[in-house]
């Protein structure tokens, strides 16, 4: 299907958070509660629609394992969004988001959009990461933030929409250079997408597998 913008994204975390559960959740409309480990980078494509554009989303999951992390790294530079996920019911998870957002910054275009999440908000019996900590986490580090059930599908279309909002906006507004295809967008020759248009908010402010 024609595009007028593709806008490169990649899932990056530790091992079992969920993002293979994510990526499937929003590209197929579907909980798959037993993955196999990624390895590598798998890919997932979605088309939706901003400002009656039709943008084509191209999702990288990555492996979470650091064994893969040199494979991982060399996505980074191409990528115009990224989501940074933690499970809300493991600690350690969470403590290691400072390394994944140090690598991501050390390897990714500057202009990358990072979106926080906060994933098997289904689990809320189980948190052991409260909303307050990761409102906190994305605040001082500039980041976007959500909590999702990849088991539930709560917000995680909402996730993927805002974040790419984001980089629409931002490439309106010249902060990418949509020409430069490693920022992570392509521009395309498509027809305006029939179907269901997402509307952006004014300000952008379940047991899972990887």
């Amino acid at each position: 299907m024609s595009y007028a913008y593709l806008f490169k994204f990649i899932i990056i975390g530790d091992t079992g958070v969920g993002k293979s559960c994510l990526q499937l959740q929003f590209t197929d409309n579907r909980f798959q509660p037993v993955h196999d480990v990624t390895i590598g980078v798998e890919f997932g494509t979605r088309m939706i629609t901003i400002d009656s554009k039709p943008i084509k989303l191209q999702i990288g999951d990555t492996a979470g394992q650091e064994m893969f992390r040199s494979i991982t790294r060399s996505y980074y530079r191409g990528a115009a969004g990224a989501l940074l996920v933690y499970d809300i019911t493991r600690r350690e998870t969470f403590d290691h988001l400072a390394t994944w957002l140090e690598d991501a910054r050390q390897h990714a275009s500057s202009s990358m959009i990072i979106m926080l999440i906060g994933n098997k908000s289904d689990l809320s019996k189980k948190r052991v990461v409260s909303t307050e900590e990761g409102e906190k986490f994305a605040k001082e580090n500039g980041l976007i933030f959500m909590e999702v059930s990849a088991k539930s599908a709560e917000n995680v279309e909402e996730a993927f929409i805002k974040t790419a909002g984001t980089i629409y906006r931002k490439m309106k507004h010249g902060e990418f250079d949509k020409l430069n295809e490693t920022q992570g967008i392509k521009i395309g020759y498509g027809e305006p997408l029939v179907g269901r248009v997402h509307k952006l908010p004014s300000v952008f402010g379940g047991s899972c597998c990887t």
